[in-house]
Formats: structure tokens, sequence, C-alpha cells
């Protein structure tokens, strides 16, 4: 492994981990009561994500390349479908809070709106595989993991900033943690066209 290709790999980590950080920054507004495994958790889930679509795509590039290019164009359309139905519903229920109880405490993030946040911002990164298509097996294992890290770290870093200014923000949080959300499908559709 040369000092390049580390270097390499962490900068496409992190400009990978970007969604994964709003959306993480999202999610510490809504929930800023959050404890620290469960923070850990929510990165660890993007950081598996970050991880693994590009040894999906880089498995799709040495074997079924013609399926993987029709599925390319819809990446997009996917991305933003599943961040904007997460970040409507973040929104519709800030804006119900807001109207009814405003004491009443912000719904936390299931399991379930974690994995379709983890496959959302994540999704772009099957496109990864082209770029490390060259690279042996370990290195593209290597690459993946130092990808996963860097998301790791920067996600961590997201729901801090997020819980410490959704402290501040208390029944605005919600709502834009939701318009967050929406505003990143929007940009990885627009990005991709």
């Amino acid at each position: 492994m040369s000092l390049g290709f580390v270097c390499n790999s962490l900068l496409l980590g992190a400009g990978l981990a970007m969604d994964a950080f709003t959306v993480s920054l999202a999610n510490g507004l809504n929930e800023p009561e959050m404890r620290r495994c469960k923070q850990a958790g929510i990165a660890g889930m993007f950081a598996g994500f970050q991880t693994l679509m590009p040894l999906i795509g880089w498995i799709c590039v040495h074997t079924v390349l013609k399926y993987f290019r029709a599925f390319e164009k819809l990446i997009p359309w996917i991305a933003l479908l599943l961040l904007c139905l997460i970040g409507g519903k973040m929104l519709i229920e800030g804006i119900r809070k807001k109207q009814s109880e405003p004491d009443q405490k912000t719904a936390a993030l299931g399991f379930g709106a974690l994995i379709l946040q983890g496959i959302a911002t994540s999704i772009d990164a099957l496109s990864v595989g082209f770029t490390i298509a060259d690279y042996r097996g370990a290195l593209a294992l290597a690459a993946a993991v130092m990808i996963g890290a860097v998301t790791f770290l920067i996600c961590i870093a997201g729901l801090l900033i997020g819980r410490r200014a959704g402290m501040k923000l208390a029944g605005k949080a919600t709502i834009l943690g939701g318009l967050l959300l929406i505003g990143i499908g929007i940009e990885i559709f627009i990005s991709h066209l």
C-alpha cells in the first residue's frame, strides 16, 4: 500500500461521507438527547454501508457490469425518493408537534429509518466500484475499509454538532432536520443529472 493509495482512499471517503454527515447532522437535530451508544450505532451503520457499497460496485464491475450500468441510472432517483420520504415524515412530525404540544418529546430515529438513510446516502458509492476496478481484491477491501472509517468519524462529528444545535433550537429541530434530508435528496438527484 502506497501513501498515494491511502491518501486517495481517505479523500474519497471524505467526499462520499458528506451526504452521511448532513443526515447525521439532521439526526442529531431531531434527537438532541441521543445517547453515545446510539450515536456510535448510527455512525457505524453509515460507515458499514459506505464500506459495503464500493465493494458491491467492485464485484459488479468484475462480474455483471452490463446489469450494473443499467442500475446506475436509477441511483439518483432511489436516493431522492428515500430521503424525501424520511425528510417529509420528519417535517410532518415537526409541524404536528409544533401545532399540538410543544413540550412533547421528539420521536427517536427507528432502525428501519436508519437503514433507509444508510442506503440513500451510500448508494452513490456503488459507482466507486468503477474507480477501484483495477485494484486487486485486497486493495479494494482496504480502500472500502478506509472509506468506512472516515465516514464513521465524520458522522460522529455530524451527530455531535446536530445534538448541540438541536438543544438550542428545540421545537424547530425536527422541521430543520426534515428540510435538510429533502435538500440532500434533491442535491444528489441534481448532481447525478
